[in-house]
């Protein structure tokens, strides 16, 4: 359920991002589109209107040009500068309310001196102070676009920023709308916990009723078989019974029951519990422990995690020979992996053997008494420690691998 809210958040976190980035970006293109539109038409402009009023002149004639001189452009600073033959400026104009300063006169000598032939230059609106056209043996037209560079990079700050809060506001609405969104999928898990824990209970009083009633026939051997028959599958409902309690308990541990704990002890206890029952099979138990590492768990939850993997281990391994149970830990996390030499896990079915009533061997697991509940105990007990469970099989031995985050708790 945890994951499915996470996906759930996630999901529409990015995309409502998306929307937004996409907005911002839309709007800082369209304003530099735009911009950069008015300063190349207003280049190009004064260039048609140079051309139709000037031919080429000698340095010493100046032209009478009105409309040229009178023409006068509110949004941009531009100068135009007349050039003669030699491609030496012999008349300069300001088509706004600013005198043409020192800076703009170097500025439109060192362009005629470093270009051969006519060319329009703009560049990037964001990092350059002056767009110009040069007409050879005609003109030079510059802008300053110092106010567009400020007015666009402004925009752009302001982008940045309005999705940085707009970021925080996008977390919340995804908050808000994950929690309407599963919430019927929530209570729907509930019920069904719930009727599963109910219907369980129920069971177990009729079950425990016909299971005195069969020992009570015991006593007449008449009908031993069918009553030892009764007896076998009164007790295997007995265990499934069990198992799905168990499993309804596991599927959400609260975290206020959750205690500081040493997991050391825990897993050595667990281990040696489980020794003689792996003697039977000749099979030996290592243990490599490091100590005294506290967690904050459910005591009784990771009891019943270690119990199921070494069972597990003992179960599917072959007889004379070693079970490894190790715990370990770094700055991060800590670490048990359970590792048994014995019937290998094919890949494909390794993230399957956790689901609920899977069976691989189905004929070994009905013998011994099994329903393929026990890996999907231990994965819902991982899960609510915020932790992670996987399976794997390497030259012969099987490991499984949990892994608690010591950050998290």
């Amino acid at each position: 359920m945890e994951n499915l809210k996470k996906k759930t958040f996630y999901t529409i976190f990015i995309i409502i991002s998306l929307f937004a980035i996409f907005f911002a970006t839309f709007f800082n293109v369209q304003t530099y589109h735009k911009e950069y539109t008015g300063i190349l038409n207003n280049l190009t402009r004064m260039k048609n209107l140079t051309m139709e009023r000037h031919e080429p002149i000698e340095k010493e004639m100046r032209p009478i040009n009105d409309e040229l001189h009178n023409r006068k452009v509110m949004d941009y600073e531009i100068y135009t500068f007349i050039l003669n033959a030699n491609n030496e400026i012999v008349d300069q104009i300001s088509h706004s309310d600013n005198a043409i300063s020192e800076e703009i006169i170097t500025k439109a000598k060192n362009i005629i001196a470093s270009n051969n032939t006519s060319k329009v230059k703009i560049g990037s609106l964001y990092w350059n102070k002056y767009a110009y056209n040069l007409e050879n043996n005609n003109s030079l037209t510059i802008i300053n676009i110092t106010k567009t560079r400020n007015m666009l990079l402004n925009n752009l700050l302001i982008s940045l920023l309005l999705i940085c809060i707009g970021e925080f506001v996008i977390y919340i609405i995804s908050k808000k709308i994950t929690e309407w969104i599963t919430k019927p999928v929530l209570e729907s898990f509930n019920r069904e916990k719930e009727f599963v824990a109910n219907a369980s209970h129920e069971l177990k009083t009729p079950l425990a009723v016909m299971m005195a009633n069969i020992d009570c026939l015991e006593v007449n051997k008449k009908n031993e078989k069918w009553i030892n028959n009764l007896k076998s599958e009164s007790d295997r409902m007995s265990n499934l019974i069990t198992r799905l309690l168990d499993l309804s308990k596991t599927e959400y541990l609260q975290k206020e029951n959750f205690s500081e704990n040493n997991l050391s002890l825990l897993v050595e206890k667990r281990a040696l519990t489980f020794e003689s029952l792996a003697y039977e099979k000749n099979i030996t138990i290592e243990t490599n422990i490091e100590e005294k590492l506290n967690f904050l768990c459910h005591k009784e939850s990771i009891d019943e995690l270690v119990s199921i993997l070494i069972d597990n281990a003992i179960s599917h391994g072959k007889e004379n020979s070693k079970i490894r149970v190790n715990l370990t830990s770094d700055k991060s996390e800590i670490k048990l992996e359970i590792i048994n030499k014995g019937e290998s896990i094919p890949e494909s079915e390794c993230e399957k053997i956790f689901e609920r009533f899977y069976r691989n061997d189905k004929s070994h697991n009905r013998k011994s008494g099994r329903y393929g509940l026990g890996l999907s105990i231990a994965k819902n007990i991982v899960i609510s420690h915020n932790g992670n469970i996987k399976a794997y099989s390497k030259e012969g031995y099987t490991t499984f691998e949990v892994k608690f985050k010591i950050n998290e708790h």
